[in-house]
């Protein structure tokens, strides 16, 4: 045997023994690394991915819109192959997510059952909505509260005449039943917004508080009112994911899904809850709770919503499984 060969032969072994290349995949987040979706899914993920791979596939996150400004882009973003992975609100382009946009109005997810699972739920129904991707997550927000400035609510009379941030157009319906003005932007432009008076204030979860800061420009909080809750989903592009071996299929696959929408509604909780206790104690709050006998004012207001909506998108069905 030469020298040359032996050579070749140990290089061989060499390589045969040699783990899989490193693959890292990019997810494009929009908002900070201290947002609760940085630890819920974007670290998760990356955490349970290494571990089933060796650290062969690992997971990156791209922070405050490095891969490109703006929320509303997210999807295309994963569709384009710019970002492997990325997460957003459905509600930022309705048209596109009507059905599954059912969960977010009052009264559908049903007691005792989270979002997430809701949206598992009628994927039968609602997966024609995701095209070009390999939906990762799907979760829901806190309820929706009222988070105001220089406006208390406590009645649906004081909603009159309003600006209303909404995230999409099932929280527009809403709003609109309740005699606001519903007026659509990304959770981002929302400070500046309420700081400046361009709305009086948003129906979103109290989880926004910390998460964007709105505590520091907010006074004025009505809870208890039905007023809904946000969807959100982390997809991955479907290029990317046909680009994954195998085994790092395998591995995604096993690592996405229920349990880590899951995770992710978990995590909005636990943010939304320390977001309100810390509200709470600023005396310089109004918080408003309203009694089961005056929430049933802002229920009658908004109990054709769901119906007329869910028959607007012929949605019958996905509603049927998410209730079910």
């Amino acid at each position: 045997m030469t020298l040359r060969t032996t050579f070749i032969g140990a290089a061989l072994a060499v390589a045969a023994a040699a783990p899989l290349a490193a693959q890292e995949l990019k997810f494009a987040n929009f908002t900070p690394p201290f947002h609760t979706v940085n630890a819920s899914v974007i670290e998760k993920l990356n955490a349970d991915l290494s571990a089933a791979t060796g650290g062969s596939l690992t997971v990156r996150g791209y922070h405050g819109g490095e891969l490109g400004a703006g929320p509303v882009e997210q999807y295309v973003r994963a569709v384009q192959g710019v970002a492997d992975i990325t997460w957003g609100l459905p509600g930022y382009t309705s048209q596109q997510f009507e059905k599954t946009m059912i969960v977010e109005l009052p009264g559908v997810v049903p007691a005792g059952k989270t979002g997430s699972d809701t949206l598992c739920d009628a994927m039968d129904e609602i997966s024609g909505e995701f095209p070009g991707t390999v939906p990762v997550a799907l979760w829901t927000s806190e309820p929706n509260i009222m988070i105001m400035k220089d406006k208390v609510v406590r009645t649906p009379a004081d909603l009159a005449g309003l600006k209303i941030r909404v995230a999409g157009a099932t929280a527009g319906k809403v709003a609109e039943a309740l005699g606001a003005t519903p007026v659509q932007m990304p959770i981002n432009q929302v400070y500046n917004s309420l700081q400046t008076g361009l709305i009086d204030g948003v129906f979103t979860g109290a989880s926004t508080l910390s998460d964007f800061k709105l505590d520091e420009v907010a006074d004025a909080f009505t809870l208890n009112a039905p007023l809904g809750r946000l969807a959100f989903f982390a997809v991955m592009g479907q290029g990317s994911y046909d680009a994954l071996s195998d085994e790092a299929k395998a591995a995604l696959d096993e690592a996405r899904g229920c349990a880590l929408g899951n995770n992710a509604e978990t995590a909005w909780n636990a943010t939304a809850d320390a977001a309100l206790e810390a509200a709470r104690a600023d005396a310089g709050n109004t918080f408003v709770d309203l009694t089961t006998e005056e929430a049933q004012a802002f229920e009658d207001a908004v109990a054709n919503v769901v119906a007329e909506y869910v028959s607007s998108v012929g949605g019958e069905a996905a509603l049927a499984a998410m209730q079910n």
